[in-house]
């Protein structure tokens, strides 16, 4: 797959099949489109183009609102539409410039003069231009002024498998990481760096790998203890995490730190990819560390009882 930084960057696609949006976590819905992509591009000998918009514009036209969550940071949406099979990804610097846009502008421009679009395929909701004042009606419009043919997902195509980027924020927010991987048609996952903790996992004889995720806009499970695979270079362990403030250490800054299951490496400063199974349990206040211990003993056997049927 070749990334381009912008749309003038876009050189000699053949008959390109186009499709646009924010693609927040490549979900089910989501390859759905990317679907009926690859077929049209089959179809007319033709490649595909993905343009995506990159900060998310919210980050850009409210950027005094924190409350914004995403499933995936760019780098993790580049590698599932690489696996998915995607040709051609176009990064689009979001702007507020670029937002002004009116929808012919951005059809003239965009689609036909720089990524000389044969088709382009968009989901019932799709909007764009200034104030997204453009959608389906626009591109219809337009289509035979720029030679291009355009197809939408019908509404019931995506309604009818019940997903959208929402629900699986919503499902992640309550721990419900189930059913987010249901949706998602894998794992969720995190990916960060590991740092140093104050080492008591160590002392209860569960020594942990303490991770910072640096994007603040990437969505975090909700505090608790969940069964997890863990992808280190190209090895992968089972493990359990857990995310929240530590109640029983007096803890007051949340965190997050994985057990590794028959690991003992230093892998201070590691890239570190987390891949959530299931939540084992909330995170509670226990008397002692004593009580604690005990409670990770058990945690540590529901964790491998559940990968284990995996």
């Amino acid at each position: 797959m070749k990334i381009h930084l912008g749309t003038e960057a876009i050189e000699d696609v053949k008959n390109a099949v186009v499709t646009s949006g924010t693609f927040d976590g490549v979900h089910l819905g989501h390859q759905k489109i990317l679907g009926r992509l690859k077929e049209e591009a089959k179809r007319i000998g033709g490649e595909t183009v993905l343009i995506t918009y990159w900060p998310h514009p919210r980050l850009v036209l409210k950027p005094w609102d924190n409350s914004l969550q995403l499933l995936s940071t760019f780098p993790e949406k580049a590698n599932l539409l690489e696996e998915f099979g995607i040709d051609h990804l176009v990064k689009v610097p979001f702007t507020k410039e670029f937002a002004q846009m009116n929808p012919e502008d951005y059809i003239r421009i965009v689609l036909h003069e720089r990524i000389q679009t044969k088709k382009i395929i968009i989901g019932y909701d799709h909007r764009f231009g200034k104030d997204r004042s453009g959608g389906l009606d626009e591109l219809h419009q337009y289509a035979e002024k720029y030679q291009y043919e355009v197809e939408e997902i019908p509404r019931q195509d995506i309604e009818e498998i019940g997903i959208s980027s929402t629900k699986i924020r919503r499902a992640l927010e309550v721990g419900d990481v189930s059913q987010a991987n249901t949706f998602l048609g894998r794992n969720y996952s995190i990916t960060g760096h590991v740092i140093h903790g104050d080492k008591i996992g160590r002392s209860l004889g569960f020594p942990t790998a303490n991770i910072s995720v640096t994007e603040n806009y990437k969505l975090i499970p909700s505090d608790g203890i969940y069964a997890v695979r863990i992808c280190l270079e190209y090895a992968k362990y089972d493990g359990m995490l857990n995310i929240g403030n530590r109640p029983t250490i007096g803890g007051d800054n949340k965190t997050i730190e994985v057990n590794i299951f028959d690991f003992d490496q230093d892998i201070y400063e590691s890239e570190i990819t987390i891949e959530f199974v299931d939540l084992i349990r909330k995170e509670i206040k226990f008397s002692s560390l004593d009580a604690l211990k005990e409670q990770l003993k058990t945690d540590k056997a529901s964790v491998i009882e559940r990968l284990g049927k995996l």
